[in-house]
């Protein structure tokens, strides 16, 4: 049965009908979690879901994707139930101005519940990335559709060695965690990102009045090393990181100037003594 779920045992299905039992209640900020086994782009299919009117709270989890993207247009593959792909469909009552936060709320979040449950020190890449060391575990995409955000998450759980899409990934068995099932990972991520994306929204996107900021500069990988930024038009900065903006924007300092970067490609060229 080359085709079947249950082929590969450690790589068990998602089951939907418990997902939606356990996060779906009154006065829950998911509204729907639907497993598929196949797709091309779970972010594709919510984006069409939202000019169809669906709620706030909507999750599309596929078993495999074959035409995922990640952050500047980079494609996301990974077998079938190695990993978690998922995007949520939220509508943000908050100034526009704000809602750039949104991605990064969610590599909190994801980031929060991956160490509390499967016991790996995780750090974010700015702006999104999910990082152990030098190398990468999850990736977040956010995508505006009308009024509404999609976020989507790819995140490497029972990946092997040779079936990673790079050589600087990583996943959750390879870095040896104490629990790599699927199913509490994506429930505690889902809980962590309602109790900040509903702290957020309370606080009208002020990302320093609810903490986010704060929580994100707790958990960041990138603030206080020595970046090279490629910019869009093929520019490169290079300099020391040394903050995040109210506006989520990466702040680099750079030949005694200080640069507010709102979007970029980071690598960490080495890490600053006393960092």
């Amino acid at each position: 049965m080359p085709d079947s779920p249950y082929a590969d045992l450690d790589r068990p299905p998602l089951s939907e009908a418990a997902l939606q039992h356990a996060l779906v209640r009154p006065g829950s900020l998911w509204s729907a979690v639907t497993v598929v086994e196949r797709t091309g782009s779970t972010n594709a299919d919510l984006a069409k879901a939202v000019r169809e009117g669906t709620r706030e709270g909507a999750v599309l989890v596929a078993e495999s994707q074959f035409a995922g993207r990640g952050r500047l247009g980079r494609v996301w593959a990974a077998p079938p139930r190695s990993g978690l792909t998922f995007s949520i469909l939220l509508r943000p009552e908050v100034p526009p101005a704000r809602q750039g936060w949104l991605s990064l709320l969610v590599a909190v979040a994801a980031g929060s519940a991956v160490r509390r449950i499967a016991g790996v020190d995780v750090r974010l890449k700015w702006p999104n990335d999910l990082l152990v060391g030098e190398r990468k575990l999850a990736g977040i995409l956010a995508e505006r559709v009308d009024s509404a955000v999609i976020v989507g998450m790819g995140l490497n759980v029972s990946t092997r060695p040779q079936e990673l899409p790079v050589d600087r990934a990583t996943s959750l068995t390879i870095e040896k965690a104490v629990h790599a099932d699927r199913d509490p990972l994506l429930r505690e991520i889902l809980r962590e990102i309602e109790t900040h994306y509903r702290q957020w929204v309370d606080a009208d996107g002020d990302a320093d009045a609810c903490g986010l900021r704060a929580a994100y500069l707790a958990c960041s990988g990138t603030i206080g090393q020595e970046v090279r930024v490629e910019l869009p038009g093929e520019r490169v900065l290079v300099g020391q990181a040394v903050g995040v903006d109210q506006a989520g924007y990466l702040l680099v300092r750079s030949k005694g100037k200080e640069h507010s970067l709102s979007a970029g490609d980071v690598v960490h060229v080495r890490r600053v003594e006393g960092a």
